[in-house]
């Protein structure tokens, strides 16, 4: 073979090399490229999985009751937001941080798949809690409403009981009566005021010896009395009395005879008689003296 023909075929061969490494490199290249294209997209996902992990630990914070728990969530949202800021400074093209952060990210969310799941665990006992303590509330409730109802009851059933148990004064009578004792006609020959009345019957009422006090009220309201000192206790003050009379009850009808001696002036008009015992005024009468 010629020099000439040897000079063709190395030309020949060096131009089919070149061809196939420009082929190469090409294809080199546009794999790079789409390597790259693939990495960016890759770090775009990722940013945006930690800014949500970072918007959902926000979330998960106002759901939290528990300060330890709140603690360890918000030391876990600044992690995130670190590993966010490292990877926004990290170039398309590294690898292998695209690949450590990714790992990350995967370990982050296993991290609040866990607190998720203590959060609702916490939060549905908070609930049965909080349904506990408004059933006791309610019951609790209910039975003091009993409770108080009945001691109303109590109280009203004490008070029949007082009442049935009280003393009651009937048939009562005035006659004034002149000095030869018999009835007066005038007021000026009254000298004496002869009082009757009858204790009824009352088997609740308790047996023994009863204090009755009688208070003659004029018509101006004054009260006659022999002396100032002479009063008893009635609803909270002491009231002056004309009568004080021991009785021995049995709890069987009982006639009482009361008499006052006139010593003062009396006058023309309307007179009244009131009876007491136990602290209760047990009957009245008025009466006219001409």
């Amino acid at each position: 073979m010629s020099k000439k023909s040897l000079l063709i075929a190395a030309v020949a061969i060096l131009v089919i090399a070149i061809i196939g490494i420009t082929y190469l490199l090409f294809t080199e290249k546009k794999a790079n490229r789409e390597l790259v294209q693939e990495f960016q997209l890759d770090k775009e996902d990722l940013e945006n999985e930690y800014s949500r992990f970072v918007q959902e630990y926000d979330e998960l914070k106002f759901k939290v009751t528990n300060d330890s728990l709140g603690v360890l969530l918000e030391q876990e949202q600044l992690k995130t937001q670190r590993l966010l800021e490292e990877l926004r400074t990290v170039k398309s093209s590294n690898a292998t941080e695209i690949r450590r952060l990714k790992k990350e990210l995967a370990t982050l969310r296993k991290v609040m798949v866990g607190y998720i799941n203590q959060i609702d665990s916490l939060n549905k006992l908070a609930a049965q809690q909080k349904q506990v303590i408004a059933e006791v509330t309610q019951k609790y409730n209910q039975a003091s409403q009993q409770i108080s109802n009945l001691s109303e009851e109590k109280k009203n059933l004490d008070k029949k009981v007082t009442l049935a148990a009280q003393l009651d004064a009937t048939n009562i009578r005035i006659e004034p009566r002149n000095k030869r004792g018999k009835v007066a006609k005038k007021v000026k020959d009254v000298v004496k005021l002869a009082i009757s009345f009858t204790i009824v019957k009352n088997i609740t009422a308790e047996n023994g010896e009863r204090t009755i006090y009688i208070r003659i009220t004029k018509p101006d309201n004054d009260v006659l009395t022999k002396s100032a000192s002479n009063t008893f206790p009635y609803e909270n003050r002491t009231l002056v009395y004309s009568i004080k009379k021991y009785i021995e009850y049995n709890g069987e009808e009982q006639n009482v005879n009361v008499f006052w001696d006139v010593e003062e002036f009396l006058y023309a008009g309307n007179y009244r008689v009131d009876i007491f015992e136990g602290g209760n005024l047990i009957g009245s009468q008025t009466f006219t003296l001409d």
